[in-house]
């Protein structure tokens, strides 16, 4: 398979319907609750620079945008992370990433969960004593609502994101009537004054600063739900959520911790200022908005975490039972409880620190965006390889120069914060034990390229383009026919490269889960089998073995488009199963009978196809 095929048909492809304005509702649920806690956070060790730091980290934000926008509509099935990476680099890179994803999903939902209680003892202070039991509380009330299947709709987060982005803007306006046009300019004259800036500590201040951009990763979980074209869609949503960042989290960082004094709870401080510019109103209004945001972030982060579990599971990393759904409500319930106690458990150990909580953070949160940013990377280069334009290396090298700033980060962090690199990799390791461990035990687990018509994707096999083969076998749903093919297939090809084709069923007909990876290959327990009767077969004679999954909502001539792209010599099937191809240029038809089942042994020249059809015997 050297190349993407030029030619795409016109195919109807499911789409969902969350459009521009409900994908920056979700994002915005999880990325904009930062402003909350973390403006507090930096303020500790940077004071009133903090807000140089937010800015340093501003241009990356955007940066990492544009690399995730692409990776939503490249990816329609969603997983961000552990899709993109499994695909492009490795499967097992596909379960680093679940893991660091997880990681921040743990945190996410139990700092928020914090965070959302501390905002709210702003209106009622009797409930400052026991926000850690409160938060402890409302997980464990996200899990009961969860396991009833009760989740937050788009449209409800939608209300929530707006309410919150209003008192958020408001602050910002309020804020800068104020201070007046001189009011303004010498409150930036306030990142001048603190620590002495050397090369070291700007640098630790640039790394923790990406705690403010948290939450990137959900435009990517949210693909399979958005309506088409997804590549609009996500700019679009990706736009404003960019748009809503640069002006709120820059501008209420640097005024938050410059106009409070030192007597103001830095945990509160965006509330505070809204009281401290506008009046009780607006600080009561930001405090009961903010709550509600940041609980809302919290159960998505829970959502998002038991679907990756489920993601893992289906993969072959983690046990099925993750998978198990109980009778009463079709929840599972096992992801679910895993997906709680973690983060139920970090509060209890913390103690409620929210410094802590936020420097934890850093491990997972930058792993996740180091191994997106270089897998988007190596598809570029093996897709434009032969076709650079100016654009296109502009591009390419604007993603390199995001990916090392992104690693720059990591690598500061993981020495700067000892304990979020001793949480984040104890808890990797782990998981990657288990993980590996669990993948040993099973069936042999085949990674297939799934084609995607009308989305350019190179096909890539651990961070290299899957090269050509001599032979074609396309396998049936009958296992006993596809065993017949597969012998077949390795008799044909020797020691030469051989792909194995196949075809799954349509998928039920249901709108994907909010966060839910909806690859329709994890589902597909007929082709899972097909190909690991394929792999048990081939894996000890053809070094050279790749495998491709067409979902079956596509028309059954895409395999067709598959076999242009191969070209090979020899295309094995059972018969009955030559209508699939398109018209090719036939040497010869050999039938044959294996087991007694017949499989058909296609002979093709190298030439243009055109000449005859695949049908004809």
């Amino acid at each position: 398979m050297v190349s993407t095929v030029a030619r795409h048909r016109r195919l109807k492809v499911r789409a969902g319907t969350l459009g521009w304005f409900l994908c920056w509702a979700v994002v915005f649920a999880d990325i904009g609750t930062s402003i909350y806690y973390v403006p507090g956070i930096l303020y500790g060790p940077y004071g009133t620079r903090s807000g140089i730091f937010v800015l340093m980290t501003l241009v990356a934000f955007v940066l990492l945008s544009v690399k995730y926008t692409e990776v939503t509509w490249r990816f329609p099935e969603g997983g961000g992370v552990v899709n993109v990476s499994a695909r492009a680099l490795h499967p097992f890179v596909g379960l680093l990433g679940g893991f660091f994803i997880l990681v921040d999903y743990y945190l996410t939902a139990a700092l928020s969960a914090l965070s959302g209680l501390i905002y709210l003892s702003v209106v009622a202070p009797p409930l400052a004593p026991s926000v850690l039991e409160l938060a402890v509380v409302a997980l464990v009330g996200l899990a009961v609502l969860n396991l009833l299947g009760i989740r937050d709709s788009a449209r409800v987060t939608a209300i929530v994101a707006c309410l919150a982005a209003a008192g958020q803007l408001l602050v910002v306006a309020a804020t800068a009537l104020f201070l007046g046009p001189s009011g303004i300019v010498h409150s930036f004259q306030a990142l001048g004054r603190g620590p002495h800036l050397t090369g070291l500590l700007a640098l630790q201040g640039f790394a923790g600063a990406f705690l403010a951009f948290s939450g990137l990763e959900t435009i990517a979980q949210l693909a399979p739900g958005m309506r088409e074209p997804r590549r609009r869609i996500a700019a679009q949503a990706m736009g404003v959520v960019v748009m809503t960042m640069a002006i709120t989290s820059p501008l209420l960082t640097i005024w938050s911790t410059a106009l409070l004094d030192g007597r103001a709870d830095p945990n509160q401080f965006i509330s505070l200022l809204g009281a401290h510019v506008a009046g009780q109103m607006v600080g009561a209004y930001v405090a009961v908005t903010g709550a509600l945001l940041l609980v809302f972030a919290s159960n998505t982060a829970v959502i998002g975490a038991y679907h990756v579990f489920l993601a893992l599971s289906r993969m072959g990393f983690l046990p099925r039972s993750l998978q198990r759904r109980n009778q009463w409500r079709r929840t599972p319930h096992w992801a679910i409880l895993l997906a709680i106690a973690v983060p139920v458990a970090v509060l209890v150990v913390t103690r409620g620190d929210v410094t802590l909580l936020g420097d934890l953070y850093a491990f997972g949160l930058l792993g996740a965006f180091i191994l997106t940013c270089l897998s988007l990377d190596v598809i570029r280069l093996h897709e434009w390889t032969g076709g650079w334009t100016a654009g296109r290396m502009l591009a390419f090298s604007l993603g390199v120069v995001t990916t090392v700033l992104v690693t720059v980060a990591w690598v500061t962090n993981l020495i700067n914060k000892p304990l979020a690199t001793a949480f984040g990799g104890g808890l990797t390791v782990v998981g990657l034990v288990v993980g590996l461990t669990t993948y040993a035990r099973r069936r042999p687990v085949v990674f297939p390229f799934m084609h995607r018509p009308n989305v350019p994707v190179t096909p890539i096999s651990m961070a290299r383009r899957m090269r050509p083969a001599r032979v074609l076998a396309v396998l049936p749903d009958d296992l006993r026919s596809a065993e017949a093919v597969v012998t077949t297939a390795l008799q044909t090809c020797g020691d030469d490269p051989v792909v194995f084709l196949y075809r799954g069923a349509p998928p039920p007909a249901r709108t994907p889960e909010l966060m839910e990876v909806a690859d329709p290959f994890l589902s597909d327990r007929r082709a899972q089998s097909a190909f690991a009767q394929a792999e048990r077969a081939a894996r000890r004679s053809v070094r050279d073995r790749q495998y491709v999954y067409v979902p079956g909502n596509l028309s059954r001539e895409v395999v067709g488009d598959v076999w242009k792209a191969v070209h090979p010599r020899d295309t094995v099937l059972a018969e009955g199963d030559q209508d699939v191809l398109p018209p090719v240029a036939l040497d010869r038809v050999r039938r044959r009978h294996v087991d007694g089942l017949p499989v058909l042994h296609l002979v093709s020249g190298r030439r243009p196809a055109g000449v005859a059809g695949a049908s004809e015997r």
